[in-house]
């Protein structure tokens, strides 16, 4: 998932350097979200990990 918030990052940084405002905006609230969900998973998946060794 970082993977692809990484390179929709990218493609809106080349699409707003050649002018596509649109497109450049949307490709950025597309990395947007999926970096949001990222950091959410990474965190629900770090508090899984720290639950079962604590109860271990």
């Amino acid at each position: 998932m970082l993977k692809w918030a990484i390179i929709f990052a990218i493609v809106s940084l080349i699409t707003g350097w050649l002018g596509f405002g649109g497109v450049s905006g949307a490709t950025a609230t597309i990395a947007k979200i999926l970096f949001a969900c990222f950091v959410i998973l990474f965190l629900l998946a770090i508090l899984a990990v720290i639950g079962v060794f604590h109860i271990l």
